[in-house]
């Protein structure tokens, strides 16, 4: 099943372009969408999740209006959104049978079945009558893919999913979304640059509202090959070495400046050449504002 997005657009009361005229298709598999705050990637996942309208354009799931069959598309949808609440006082077991009830799952022992190989998956069975206000920020992301998936769904938006989590909760997370996207539509959107390139086969990077590259990561990262160079500097020559060539990454290192740069040729003998990384095509690729 794929997700073809032609033509949308949306722009906001106050005058803000969110999107402007997205052209994307989305294979079975983890697709990654990158891009800064404020870029509107928020804005495409809630349409994508039929929260949203568009001003324009067309959305299709397979053979499904995503923008016509909303109900149609609510029964194949797990969606994870960026601030996911829970109910502190109630433990997980009740509540992920609860969302069960919601989402069509009437039928008890079915019921208490999928609530529990779930919860298994998510590795949080051992803590199924814990209450929710005492898991961790890793754990109530875990629940939220938990209560995504029930009902089997074929299209997963999971939106800034891995914000604020320690570094190993977040690998336990991008482990259990890699395995997810085997076999459904799952599409991540983060400014993560690092989650992308772990996780998706294909990705798209949007600023603006509009969408900059689309394909990927591997093709993207081989394009910059040979143009990647290093240099390490004084914090104070930063901005005029900004100035005079594309800077797309700097990052502090014992008191000096380790700087790359994009150039079709070496800037000079005093930078080295260096293995591209997905961030710097990130950084490539945004307007350089950014």
């Amino acid at each position: 099943m794929e997700l073809s997005i032609r033509d949308l657009s949306k722009t906001y009361a106050s005058g803000v372009r969110a999107l402007q005229a997205i052209d994307l298709d989305i294979p079975t598999g983890m697709f990654g969408l990158l891009g800064p705050n404020g870029a509107g990637k928020s804005t495409l996942m809630r349409t994508l999740a039929t929260l949203q309208e568009p001003d324009s354009g067309s959305i299709r799931l397979g053979e499904i209006d995503v923008l016509g069959e909303k109900d149609a598309v609510r029964r194949l949808l797990g969606y994870l959104p960026q601030d996911f609440g829970v109910y502190p006082e109630v433990d997980a077991e009740t509540l992920l049978d609860h969302i069960a009830v919601l989402k069509g799952l009437t039928r008890k022992g079915e019921r208490s079945d999928a609530v529990a190989a779930l919860l298994s998956r998510t590795n949080l069975y051992a803590h199924r009558r814990t209450r929710l206000g005492q898991y961790s920020g890793g754990m109530k992301q875990r629940f939220g893919v938990a209560q995504a998936l029930l009902g089997d769904p074929k299209l997963i938006i999971v939106d800034e999913p891995t914000s604020g989590l320690d570094p190993e909760e977040r690998q336990r997370f991008l482990n259990l979304l890699s395995e997810i996207g085997e076999q459904v539509v799952v599409v991540l959107s983060t400014h993560i640059v690092e989650d992308v390139s772990e996780l998706c086969t294909r990705m798209a990077i949007i600023a603006g509202g509009r969408l900059l590259y689309s394909g990927e990561p591997q093709t993207a990262v081989a394009e910059l090959l040979g143009k990647t160079w290093r240099k390490v500097i004084d914090k104070a020559e930063l901005e005029e070495l900004r100035a005079e060539m594309e800077v797309v990454s700097w990052r502090l290192a014992a008191g000096r400046v380790l700087v790359h740069v994009v150039s079709e040729q070496r800037p000079d003998s005093s930078f080295s050449p260096v293995e591209p990384q997905l961030e710097d095509v990130y950084f490539h690729t945004l307007p350089r504002s950014h």
